[in-house]
């Protein structure tokens, strides 16, 4: 048994996903469970999700050495927001599940924080492998999760930039419990454009981060467009977030750039209409299967609509 926990909700999921490495995909189907606790909000419901989960992980695997069950925001089964009668009969026969859990199955729960003065945390930390997925606490901290990740993909980063990158997400130089520490969404965000921007490059640079890394002020809604018909990628990537972190839909966002596509590639790059079509049906069919982050797909579509070789004169006109 397994227990993710922690407020880097990327990871968690990654981590989680990576457990169905266990079984062999063709047996997905009979061996891996993945069961959402995000609605257990009363009694009935608390009830209900641990009886799934119990029975799920009782169930023998087929064909296979092992059983794989997930449980997302299993925080709700541990720590019920309002309790009841039924929710602490549940709770009880959870614990009672966790001292004799089946051998056969890999149990993962993912959970936000969890408070370690409570029971049910100490009897899972008892009985199951807690694996911390916070965020860092300090500047410090902060740049060696940058290292890390920039390391991941195999690019060097000069310190002074992972620096940066730390100083931009807000992390203070020394933790303060008293004080809210840095965003580990916004610093993942801004290593994500870091390594887009500087996509064949060997070493990132404090130059490459200032290109697209920082705090800039969104001027206009047109200003993304824009900076994609200048082909300046790093603008570009800057824009998007901004509109993305004051809240635009994807959707809208795409939109627009579906319109700059059709209205104004045929005049500015004629060679470049017909992939840059394919491009923004691609994302838009991505979008609508939820085949992976909006943010991500919106992103890959901006790099490719600025990365094309286009004609300068084309680009005069």
């Amino acid at each position: 048994m397994y227990v993710l926990q922690g407020d880097d909700d990327i990871e968690k999921s990654a981590l989680a996903g990576q457990f169905a490495d266990l079984v062999d995909e063709g047996l997905h189907a009979f061996n891996v469970d993945r069961i959402d606790a995000g609605d257990a909000t009363t009694g009935d419901r608390i009830a209900d999700r641990i009886a799934q989960v119990i029975d799920a992980a009782r169930t023998l695997p087929m064909m296979a050495a092992r059983r794989v069950v997930m449980v997302f925001q299993s925080e709700n089964l541990f720590a019920p927001r309002r309790e009841s009668e039924v929710s602490s009969r549940a709770i009880e026969q959870l614990e009672a599940f966790l001292e004799t859990p089946e051998a056969q199955t890999t149990l993962i729960f993912v959970a936000a924080a969890l408070d370690k003065r409570t029971r049910m945390f100490k009897l899972l930390a008892k009985h199951a492998t807690v694996v911390e997925c916070g965020s860092p606490e300090d500047l410090a901290g902060a740049e060696r999760w940058v290292r890390a990740r920039v390391a991941a993909q195999g690019i060097e980063i000069d310190p002074a930039a992972a620096r940066l990158l730390a100083q931009l997400a807000g992390f203070p130089v020394r933790a303060d419990p008293k004080q809210r520490h840095g965003e580990i969404g916004r610093l993942r965000r801004e290593v994500d454009q870091v390594l887009m921007y500087a996509l064949g490059q060997k070493k990132i640079s404090v130059d490459d981060v200032r290109q697209v890394a920082g705090p800039a002020a969104l001027q206009d809604d047109w200003a993304l467009p824009n900076a994609i018909e200048r082909g300046q990628a790093g603008d570009a990537l800057r824009q998007l977030a901004l509109l993305l972190d004051a809240g635009a839909p994807a959707e809208k966002i795409l939109g627009q750039l579906g319109w700059l596509v059709r209205a104004k590639f045929p005049d500015l790059a004629p060679h470049e209409v017909k992939p840059a079509v394919g491009a923004v049906f691609r994302t838009d069919l991505d979008l609508k299967r939820s085949a992976g982050d909006p943010r991500v797909l919106l992103e890959r579509l901006v790099v490719e609509l600025c990365s094309g070789k286009r004609e300068a004169a084309g680009w005069r006109r």
